[in-house]
């Protein structure tokens, strides 16, 4: 199985283009050592011979350059072609559905995976489904919750595991303030060949017990990176919001995303994807970069891959 990282910050991409904090500023002005970042998301397909179909895991506002940057997603088998065989949803937040509007030129409807809580936002709160109707179409497909998984049509060798996980629906959701379960999935994806897991969940606002155990089982964890420190916002003057407050685990402090990834095991591949421009860790020259390199952990980057 291979997993390719398409985007790997937070909402509004690395540099942000009306930010000016020291990363934004920074990287613009070549005094910060970082890589520019579009918004999260990834690519999931077969390894070897069945490697031509692939399944997209949230589609970023980022997804026509994310596309465009990798030439076997365009296999140019007929005037109108994709690798891209369905979509995959683990929220229904704006940065992980906007894509959806820039891929209506699709000459069939788009197989979208997601659960109920999700589905219910996206014909509702914001009717993206309807308004793809007058366009390319979505076929829904059910994500179900009870653990018996679902596999992905034309993505071949792949089962797919949704967990529900703490975190907060969409602004427009009618569940914003009382959160219901699917609104926020982790996703187990195995490869059926080697039995090797990745847990993928780029928001993430506590970890429970399930999720736990799932992230102790996976070969490969690639978890919500957004923030360093709870207060990072605050203390910025950038929001009057706390990372939790938001539905997002801080890497840092007690309990924090850091002290859980230590737990795991040692052979666990530990990345933190979705990042948050104000965050440090960015910055490759900062304390916060090299505190992770002390720890083993990865901080993701657009083009980044992993082999299952």
């Amino acid at each position: 199985m291979k997993i390719r990282v398409l985007g790997s910050a937070a909402g509004g991409g690395f540099p942000q283009w009306n930010c000016n904090c020291r990363n934004c500023a920074g990287v613009r002005a070549g005094t910060v050592r970082a890589r520019a970042r579009t918004q999260s998301s990834i690519a999931v397909g077969p390894d070897g011979a069945d490697a031509s179909l692939w399944a997209l895991v949230n589609a970023s506002p980022d997804v026509l350059i994310q596309l465009r940057a990798h030439d076997d997603f365009q296999p140019a088998r007929s005037p109108r072609d994709t690798a891209i065989a369905a979509v995959v949803l683990v929220d229904g937040q704006v940065d992980h559905t906007t894509g959806l509007y820039m891929l209506r030129e699709s000459t069939r409807p788009w197989p979208l995976w997601c659960t109920d809580a999700v589905y219910a936002d996206l014909t509702r709160g914001n009717p993206l489904i309807e308004v793809l109707s007058h366009y390319c179409r979505i076929e829904r497909r059910r994500m179900p919750l009870d653990g018996g998984g679902f596999t992905v049509e034309g993505v071949r060798g792949i089962r797919w595991h949704a967990l529900p996980v703490a975190g907060k629906p969409a602004p427009y959701s009618r569940n914003r303030e009382s959160p219901v379960a699917g609104d926020n999935v982790a996703l187990l994806i195995t490869d059926e060949s080697t039995r090797r897991t990745l847990f993928y969940a780029p928001g993430l606002e506590g970890i429970d017990a399930a999720t736990w155990q799932a992230m102790q089982s996976a070969a490969c964890v690639l978890v919500d990176g957004t923030f360093w420190s709870d207060d990072e916002m605050l203390r910025l003057g950038l929001s009057r919001q706390r990372a939790r407050d938001i539905g997002h685990l801080a890497q840092s402090g007690p309990d924090g995303m850091l002290e859980r990834l230590g737990r795991l095991p040692e052979t666990t591949r530990k990345i933190l994807i979705h990042v948050n421009n104000t965050n440090p860790i960015l910055d490759e020259d900062s304390p916060e970069r090299a505190e992770l390199a002390r720890r083993g952990v990865e901080v993701a980057w657009d083009g980044m891959e992993i082999d299952l």
